[in-house]
């Protein structure tokens, strides 16, 4: 009887499953499959609702409908920040949805606008936000070349030899650009093609980019724009992460992040960044390298801790040593400083220490912190160049939420500058002895953020910076946001910057030992005074979105620092511009995504940067700066076989003329650039959620300057003058053997000598 029993209760517990077929659902990113955990799923009929896991993956066992029923199951996914889709169920099986992004970077938090984390939507400072994802459309051994993407932004190459650089916004040099990393000014000016370079993409969480002056809230440097690299949070970050690349070139880049716990409250992230090119080349037949060889290491260690109510506590420290030269074909180490075989040899070693500490008191009081030192020792040609520059930050901040919607932001910092060379810059005329620069640079600064409405925000603020050399500094801003519609965003923003002069840590040129410096009056620190209108449109529907982010500003800058390199050939001459300067353009953003995989960004710049000098009784008219281009676009196309998992990008960039500097009437080279282009195209494939390998082709047009000139650097055949003939005032004369009456100059350069080549990379990560 039991077994009968027994029988019956299976039979009846077997019938009531079998009218239950399991289902698992797994939600990815569509691009770049990556798991959406927190979906949403929902199942009709009978209103089932499911949230998917920390692995996007969500099970259920469904009643299957009657036999005799029409309505078939179907399934809504929605994620935050996705299109939601509708699918029909298939009972039984594993199935994987894949939902395409709405809008990109919309809700995504930015803090340097405001140095406050606010939603970039709800910012009155507009703020440009890119994720490792975006640059890994076209990877790049540093975020500084990675930098060529963004629109408005070019890194900009000073010597066809050695390869150091700057980063250019809106046709700004690279001194007037602050590049921050984790919101403290951690790159000097002496240091920013080195601290953009070696850090890990792996560990970044994203890049901030901020047009327009924000010395209000930054200080000098931050005179026409600033970047902020931010590291990922170690607790946040993937157990172990591995990038490994190499070149048709023979480059070879490796990037490594491993996570590990220091404690039961902290957590660490490691990174180490190795990159080699040690293969010199010389497609354009000048007997120079193309491009320098380097051996460079990284090394980035990140601790963050768990505290009470959430309070920030993190330190980072970070190691990079290079050794790059750059020169005849034939040089080696033997030759370094010698007048036989021209080189430039760079060794740096730069050590770095970011902080963040947030009191533990009632009021939300934070402590930022950052030390670094960058020692260079290097040679051009037969000119040593050794320097040494320490800098120590500090900056304290209160944020305190006022009555009737204000937010207000005070702070207090300081910097102090230790800086020594072998060059005139750090000389004692009376002794004859080095006798280096040691600058404190105190400030405070206060914002207040107001909540006008639901719709309207005003930020207000202002600065004060004391600087012995050049007195009392102020520099305010406004910034007022209008949202019309939840997708139509206006902003205004104006403001004042102010940078202060260092200029052998600026200006490359003057370090190449072509030429000699001359430094012709007391300078000033540099004002300028900016405006900038932006307009943010958003646009959305079943099967696509659309982003539109337009801007127009004007700068105006007094006080400007203007190297003078055609008044004597052999010179480089400084003063402050008697007259000024000005900036103006327009530029305009679009990010769209179509529910067919495919994803379009593009951009483009037009602007226009001009000098009125007044010296030496000339009327002050309005002349183009110097290797500023008057236009600029790029773009960025992705298409995604989601079955195949595979994914298509083709990236690129084109720039329009700009003037470049000429050695004399007689220098047979073109005063201006031509068009050009650099385009790339690229192929990841998907194996695993933690594999995926990739490969390409960079510069597919194989551009290079070589194609457009006669030669690229001047008298490379002689680079140390030994056959120049010189007047009595150190003109170089026209002769048989130097007809063009040129010297050796590197310093005719707007883009990068590097032809076609391909390349492969694989990229692992897993854990949590």
């Amino acid at each position: 009887m039991k077994y009968f029993l027994t029988f019956c209760l299976t039979f009846i517990f077997w019938g009531a499953f079998s009218q239950q077929q399991p289902l698992v659902i797994t939600v990815k990113d569509k691009h770049s499959f990556e798991p959406l955990p927190g979906a949403t799923i929902v199942i009709m009929p009978g209103n089932l609702n499911i949230v998917a896991d920390k692995e996007g993956r969500a099970r259920a066992f469904l009643p299957l409908p009657a036999s005799d029923s029409s309505t078939p199951l179907r399934a809504t996914v929605s994620v935050m920040g996705y299109i939601t889709d509708t699918i029909l169920l298939k009972e039984g099986q594993k199935m994987e949805i894949l939902l395409a992004s709405r809008s990109g970077l919309l809700e995504e938090v930015a803090v340097t606008g405001a140095m406050r984390a606010v939603k970039r939507s709800a910012s009155p400072v507009p703020v440009e936000l890119y994720t490792p994802k975006f640059f890994l459309k076209n990877p790049s051994p540093s975020i500084f070349e990675s930098l060529q993407m963004v629109n408005g932004v070019r890194p900009q190459l000073n010597c066809n030899v050695c390869n150091t650089g700057d980063i250019h916004i809106n046709g700004l040099e690279g001194p007037y650009t602050m590049v921050l990393i984790d919101g403290m000014p951690i790159v000097s000016n002496l240091a920013s093609v080195y601290g953009l370079s070696g850090i890990p993409t792996s560990l970044i969480e994203r890049v901030e980019v901020v047009k327009g002056p924000a010395s209000s809230l930054y200080g000098s440097e931050a005179i026409g724009g600033l970047i902020n690299v931010i590291t990922k949070l170690p607790e946040k970050s993937p157990l172990v992460s591995v990038d490994v690349s190499a070149t048709s070139w023979q480059e070879y880049n490796t990037d490594l992040g491993i996570k590990y716990r220091t404690g039961k409250r902290s957590t660490a992230l490691l990174g180490v960044n190795y990159f080699n090119y040690e293969h010199p080349v010389d497609k354009n037949k000048d007997h120079f390298t193309d491009i320098t060889l380097q051996d460079r290491v990284s090394v980035f260690n990140k601790i963050s801790w768990k505290r009470k109510e959430d309070r920030l506590a993190s330190l980072a420290v970070r190691y990079v040593y290079e050794d790059r030269w750059g020169g005849e074909m034939n040089w080696n180490k033997s030759f370094r400083g010698g007048d036989s075989v021209y080189g430039e040899s760079i060794y740096t070693s730069r050590t770095e220490l970011i902080g963040n500490y947030a009191l533990p008191v009632r009021e939300k009081l934070e402590f930022a912190y950052s030390l670094n030192r960058h020692d260079q020792h290097s040679v051009y040609g037969t000119t040593l160049f050794n320097a040494r520059q320490d800098v120590a930050f500090g900056r304290l901040t209160w944020e305190k939420k006022l009555p009737d919607r204000h937010v207000l932001l005070l702070g207090a910092v300081g910097r102090y500058t230790y800086y020594d060379d072998n060059t005139p810059a750090t000389l004692d005329p009376a002794t004859g002895r080095s006798k280096p620069d040691k600058i404190m640079l105190p400030g405070i600064f206060i914002q207040d953020e107001l909540s006008i409405n639901e719709k309207q925000e005003l930020l207000t603020g202002i600065r004060y910076d004391y600087d012995k050399r050049h007195g009392h500094i102020f520099t305010p801003r406004a910034a007022y946001k209008l949202s019309a519609t939840p997708d139509d965003i206006i902003r205004i923003n104006a403001g004042s910057g102010f940078r202060v002069v260092n200029i052998f840590t600026e200006d490359h040129a003057a370090l190449t030992g072509a030429r000699e410096v001359v430094i012709e009056d007391k300078l000033e620190p540099e004002r300028s005074y900016n405006v900038n209108l932006n307009y943010f449109k958003r646009m959305h529907t079943a099967s696509y979105w659309m982003t539109l982010d337009f801007s127009a500003w004007f700068a105006y800058f007094t006080n400007r620092i203007i190297p003078d390199y055609t008044s004597n050939t052999n010179q480089i001459r400084y003063h402050n511009l008697d007259g000024y300067a000005i900036s103006k353009g327009v530029s305009l953003n679009m990010e769209s995504g179509f529910v067919n995989s495919l994803k379009i960004t593009s951009g483009i710049t037009v602007m226009d940067v001009g000098i009125a000098d007044g010296r030496g009784n000339t009327p002050k008219r309005i002349e183009r700066q110097l290797l500023t281009e008057r236009w600029m676009a790029n773009w960025t196309i992705a298409y995604t076989l989601p079955r195949l998992r595979l994914t298509l990008d083709y990236t690129g960039n084109v720039y329009g003329p700009m003037l470049l500097p000429l050695l004399s009437e007689l220098d047979p080279r073109d005063p201006r650039s031509p068009v050009w282009s650099i385009q790339n195209i690229q192929l990841t494939q998907k194996l695993s959620s933690s594999v995926e390998i990739y490969g390409g082709i960079k510069n597919l047009l194989n551009w290079t300057p070589a194609k457009h000139a006669a030669f690229i650097i001047a008298r490379s055949d002689d680079p140390f003058d030994k056959r120049v003939q010189f007047d009595a005032d150190g003109q170089a004369l026209s002769t048989p053997d130097n007809p063009y009456a040129l010297t050796f100059d590197p310093n005719y350069v707007y883009a990068p000598n590097q032809g076609i080549r391909g390349f492969i990379g694989l990229r692992y990560k897993a854990g949590k």
